[in-house]
């Protein structure tokens, strides 16, 4: 179970707040199974907070100011603990991607984030905030750049990617932006060992992940996670069960994509589909 004894309370809000969790626990008599059995969690989940593994959890937070007397101690260090520059409902699974081992993605419509050109990423957030100032829309494109730095990291995770043929087809940004960004696909997936590109075709036919964007990551340490999202909202869903459930229905999608090698083949030929069109236009 995670420890925090090597942890400098003060080094950031997240280790406060464990540092801080974990004194609560101990004054009252509370070994970290005993304190999750009281907020229905499991121990080691408990024992991820105070190691500063995961982002503090609102309602967690409130249920254990009230089980350990602390006011709302825990639940002002929570909202001080998951200031993020990315949206909200994404920062948890952010965070997460950060220490993933492997991570594994299905997209349906577009291209997934750590895989994005900045071209791509600027068309999509147009898109989905078109009322949006531009110095709004840079931000968001930014940070998104900045997240993809995670595959340049000596720790990189293993990056699986199923993308449908759809989003090889869908023109975002217009044939030049599209013909760039399938280019950047091809390219990663040739140059980065550790990243692995598959198609699921149209002729798959209908699939359990038909409609949404999955993202499942596995940890060296710590019960993996999935991440699902749409266009203004997302979940991460921890519940074991429910994310055993998830990986079977990957593991349907993967043995349903075309092969890497095909896969490759294929973007580039609709790469090559685009760039004539920009050319023709």
């Amino acid at each position: 179970m995670p420890q925090p004894k090597d942890l400098d309370p003060y080094a950031n809000p997240r280790t406060f707040y464990g540092s801080e969790l974990r004194r609560l626990r101990e004054a009252a008599g509370l070994s970290q199974n005993q304190l999750g059995e009281r907020v229905f969690c499991s121990g080691t989940y408990i024992g991820l907070f105070e190691a500063a593994e995961r982002r503090p959890q609102v309602e967690l937070s409130r249920a254990l100011d009230e089980l350990l007397g602390s006011g709302e101690h825990l639940q002002r260090l929570c909202r001080l603990a998951r200031t993020s520059k990315v949206a909200g409902y994404f920062a948890d699974a952010a965070e997460l991607q950060q220490r993933a081992a492997t991570i594994a993605e299905y997209a349906s419509m577009v291209v997934p984030g750590l895989l994005q050109t900045e071209s791509y990423a600027r068309a999509l957030t147009r898109t989905a905030h078109p009322f949006s100032p531009a110095e709004v829309i840079e931000d968001h494109v930014r940070t998104r750049m900045e997240r993809a730095r995670l595959l340049d990291s000596d720790t990189a995770p293993v990056l699986w990617v199923i993308v449908h043929e759809a989003s090889l087809r869908l023109p975002i940004g217009g044939a030049r932006v599209m013909s760039e960004q399938l280019d950047h696909l091809a390219e990663q997936s040739l140059l980065r060992p550790r990243v692995v590109v598959q198609v699921l075709p149209f002729s798959a036919g209908a699939h359990p992940f038909l409609d949404t964007s999955v993202t499942l990551m596995h940890f060296d340490e710590g019960p993996p996670a999935v991440y699902t999202e749409n266009a203004y909202s997302g979940q991460l869903v921890e519940d074991s069960p429910l994310v055993d459930q998830f990986c079977s229905a990957y593991d349907l999608a993967r043995a349903s994509a075309f092969s890497p090698e095909a896969s490759l083949s294929l973007i580039k030929s609709a790469a090559k589909d685009h760039a004539i069109h920009a050319h023709l236009t």
